[in-house]
């Protein structure tokens, strides 16, 4: 059965590979954010820390959840178009094989999108993290990012595949926004800041910022308790979309 999940996760990095349009673009687009967003503050401070490392650990929340948004939502709609799926239940491979396979990849593409963003930083921003503050961020970052793999799971199976990677932006670009990653929570309306906190992607930006030292963030064990609670409910949904697929495809 290791294998088995060997033999599937390297094909799934070989058509990741393969689509350099998804790949490229969930690495590139934080780039572009940090170039507009995090070199705007300069020598600022938000919350005990310089404003590019700042804006460095939540654009790292949002780079690793749209790896693994994108990965799980879109490549299950292109599967669905392609009829992969059907395919896979006619061969000995377990579902649950295909699916972790998908989601290692969708760690291993996370982790490459946080290097290039954290090297961009860097030399752009002049940010610089100890080895240890890095393993820590990267730590933290893919333990909270269950939820977004359950949400690219059911919008995989729930959106039409012509639709996926719209809905994808449409589903991560407020979340973010309302979290406070693109613009200080503090300065957003007032409706959104008392929203922002029951949030997955606000609980999960704060593991990131609470990871570089950032001051006034909630305690960990609360934001893992949201991140925790969101995981088993979008499952639940992810689940009971993949029931529905199914059968009315394969019935």
């Amino acid at each position: 059965m290791i294998g088995m999940l060997l033999e599937q996760t390297r094909a799934e990095v070989l058509r990741y590979l393969r689509s350099p349009f998804l790949s490229v673009f969930t690495i590139a687009l934080p780039l572009v954010l940090y170039l507009f967003i995090g070199l705007g503050y300069g020598r600022v401070s938000i919350d005990g820390v310089p404003g590019p490392l700042y804006v460095l650990a939540g654009l790292s929340a949002y780079a690793v959840s749209n790896v693994m948004l994108s990965t799980c939502g879109v490549g299950l709609a292109v599967d669905r178009a392609s009829r992969m799926d059907v395919l896979m239940r006619a061969t000995p491979l377990p579902p649950w094989v295909f699916l972790a396979g998908r989601a290692i990849v969708a760690v291993v593409f996370g982790l490459v999108a946080m290097a290039a963003l954290g090297t961009f930083a860097a030399l752009a921003g002049g940010v610089h993290l100890s080895l240890a503050a890095w393993a820590a961020l990267a730590g933290w970052l893919l333990l909270g990012a269950l939820p977004f793999l359950a949400l690219g799971l059911a919008i995989g199976y729930l959106v039409a595949p012509s639709a996926a990677g719209a809905a994808v932006n449409l589903v991560a670009l407020p979340l973010y926004f309302a979290a406070g990653v693109f613009r200080p929570v503090s300065q957003l309306p007032q409706a959104i800041q008392h929203i922002a906190p029951y949030l997955p992607s606000f609980r999960y930006a704060q593991l990131a910022w609470g990871a570089v030292g950032a001051s006034g963030t909630a305690p960990r064990a609360t934001n893992l308790l949201y991140l925790a609670i969101w995981t088993a409910g979008l499952t639940l949904l992810a689940a009971r979309a993949y029931r529905r697929e199914q059968g009315r495809r394969l019935a």
